[in-house]
């Protein structure tokens, strides 16, 4: 690899190698170390083809949930399965994996701006900005660059688009999956939320079991299938359809928000 050969987003290849590098290397110890990452479904990875593949995923923190799978694929592209165990793996990483994010976001800071070189694809949010709601048009720039993506490698995009459990999926990404027709894999995550803090920097607890369920591609009818039985599959992929919410009596769940609210959750 040249040294100044570059991705089709204008990034350093050489630059980001070390800076998925040095990162898997800090973080490492967060899903094998203070807290362990239980794997599930991981040998799927190693089937995929080298571009043109969509990951979904329910969300959690902002970062957390990225760079665990960031661990996850490059593991199991290095011959693991269900296992992070030996950070060899690191050494030759794919460079060509991506993850949708909100602009702001990846512009809130310089960890997050580091972050962003490793892989966003950034993005204006069309419902929510600075903690307001907003209602605008999506830009055809962003749903470009996903496509850009793709076209190169492997997409990670959690399609309800916050950390907040059981949101309405966005109908955003019914539309890019059946205009670019990527393979589409969904993954279940859970743990991270008790983990990390929200944004996924901060180890909150230690001790806790994180898990990641790497399911088989959906079945889809790109030409036929409507965006509301895509948004659907999706729904039920990442386990996030309104069946899959436990009823808690209302006591219950209060009594929780204000144990949540003097801890600082």
């Amino acid at each position: 690899m040249g040294l100044f050969k570059k991705n089709p987003f204008g990034h350093y290849l050489f630059l980001k190698k070390w800076l998925i590098r040095i990162a898997g290397a800090i973080t490492h110890r967060r899903y094998r170390g203070f807290n362990e990452l239980q794997i599930e479904g991981s040998e799927i990875i190693k089937e995929l083809p080298p571009t043109n593949v969509l990951f979904i995923s329910n969300h959690q923190t902002y970062f957390a949930d990225v760079v665990g799978m960031f661990h996850v694929f490059n593991a199991s592209l290095s011959g693991r399965v269900d296992s992070i165990k030996n950070i060899g793996y690191l050494w030759r990483p794919k460079l060509n994996i991506y993850y949708v994010a909100a602009r702001e976001t990846m512009k809130s800071g310089l960890l997050p701006k580091i972050m962003a070189y490793a892989g966003s694809i950034s993005i204006d949010r069309t419902w929510r900005e600075a903690g307001q709601e907003v209602n605008r048009q999506v830009k055809m720039s962003d749903i470009s660059n996903i496509k850009k993506a793709l076209d190169d490698g492997w997409v990670i995009t959690f399609p309800q688009g916050t950390t907040t459990p059981f949101k309405p999926i966005r109908k955003g990404t019914a539309h890019i999956i059946k205009q670019y027709k990527p393979i589409v894999i969904p993954i279940v995550i859970d743990g991270f939320r008790r983990s990390f803090d929200k944004k996924g920097l901060r180890i909150k607890k230690k001790n806790i079991l994180q898990t990641m369920e790497i399911k088989p591609a959906l079945d889809i009818d790109y030409e036929n299938e409507s965006i509301d039985s895509i948004v659907e599959k999706i729904e039920f992929a990442i386990e996030q359809h309104q069946s899959f919410m436990k009823v808690i009596p209302q006591e219950e769940l209060m009594a929780k928000e204000e144990l949540n609210k003097k801890r600082g959750w």
